[in-house]
């Protein structure tokens, strides 16, 4: 039904017609990512990219892959990227930026807001955990969660979409499900999540330095990320109520992808085949959620450059308890990939435009 909705829109895009979309914060990854993506998109055209520093360089000057595309505008700064025929807005930009942004955007224009800004529902929670007071108290209420899969009707009237951030996504896709099936407990849920460093962004950072990164693995913000929120609420929606979990992500040496293995204690009777079952009925007709068949097991390698989440359930060998793996692009499905899919849904064409290309492996 969703999908039926999101094709009748009639929103820019429709019958045939060119959305046109500005890139806000362009010279971070996802800017690029969002550029790679949208050159394959046969209805998306770009009409301006914003980056302040490198304001007013070609795009390939900051970015040589793109070096053969000769249609790309030069880099502008934000204050003088116009917004005349522009259909969509996409905010690549650090959490607490966008707030203004958004609320300079013109009403007539769609956002899809790839920062943390708008996806926490209570206010509250978001100052707390991002130590900043919220600029747009007023648009909260407006934003939708774009988790595309799960949230599809609503993202298909959204002016601004608060697009999820890459862990959430890895974890909600396959626990959301299970969760408001009472497959499983909401109780004693553990995610173990590895990223590449493309998660820190761009800007250099001793943290991310070739010698910090390389030959080892390192946790990092133990029971304190700021994706924990995010996720907590997802899941609590999904459950009926609240939900608390174990999160904690590791930095891997590797650019992109993230693996996330989840632990769950299961309802009384229920084993991994069904937890599975219950997933391959879900996603049945969602075209980048792979349930992976029989015993194969997600990896990064295998999404990467591609809007796919793969999974597969598999039984503890402690009763009771099943171990979901989950793996995404954290700069596609992760981010840009998603992006583009809100935008596909938002502006009522479909889904899987510019979206369709396969992992790149090796």
């Amino acid at each position: 039904e969703a999908r039926r909705l999101a094709a009748r829109m009639a929103a820019p895009g429709a019958a045939g017609k060119t959305v046109r979309v500005g890139v806000v914060g362009a010279s971070g990854y996802t800017g690029a990512e969002l550029v790679r993506l949208l050159l394959s998109h046969p209805q998306a055209e770009i009409a301006f990219l914003s980056a302040e520093r490198s304001a007013g360089k070609p795009y390939a000057e900051v970015y040589p892959q793109f070096a053969h595309v000769k249609a790309l505008p030069n880099l502008v700064k934000l204050e003088d990227a116009s917004y005349d025929g522009v259909d969509v807005v996409f905010a690549c930009l650090p959490h607490a930026m966008s707030h203004k942004l958004v609320a300079s955007v013109p009403a007539r224009c769609k956002v899809v807001d790839l920062s943390a800004d708008f996806r926490l529902a209570d206010i509250p929670t978001y100052e707390k955990w991002y130590n900043v007071p919220h600029g747009a108290p007023e648009l909260q209420p407006e934003a939708v969660y774009g988790l595309c899969e799960l949230n599809r009707a609503k993202v298909a009237t959204a002016r601004i979409v608060a697009n999820p951030g890459c862990y959430p996504t890895a974890a909600q896709l396959p626990l959301a499900p299970l969760l408001s099936q009472r497959l499983i407990l909401k109780e004693g849920i553990i995610i173990d999540a590895k990223s590449g460093a493309t998660g820190a962004g761009r800007a250099p950072k001793e943290g991310t330095l070739f010698c910090e990164v390389a030959d080892g693995l390192a946790p990092y913000g133990i029971a304190s990320h700021r994706h924990l929120p995010e996720i907590e609420q997802g899941l609590s929606l999904a459950a009926g109520e609240p939900v608390m979990c174990t999160f904690t992500p590791h930095l891997m040496p590797m650019s992109r992808g993230i693996e996330e293995t989840i632990y769950v204690r299961t309802a009384p009777g229920v084993r991994a085949a069904q937890l599975k079952a219950a997933l391959q009925a879900q996603y049945a007709n969602d075209e980048f959620v792979a349930i992976l068949d029989g015993g194969a097991v997600p990896a990064t390698r295998h999404v990467r450059g591609s809007n796919l989440c793969t999974i597969n359930v598999f039984d503890d060998r402690i009763d009771g308890q099943a171990i979901i793996i989950s793996c995404i692009d954290n700069l596609v499905k992760g981010a840009s990939g998603q992006a583009i899919q809100n935008m596909n849904i938002a502006c009522g064409l479909p889904e899987h435009l510019g979206l369709r290309g396969a992992p790149v492996f090796p």
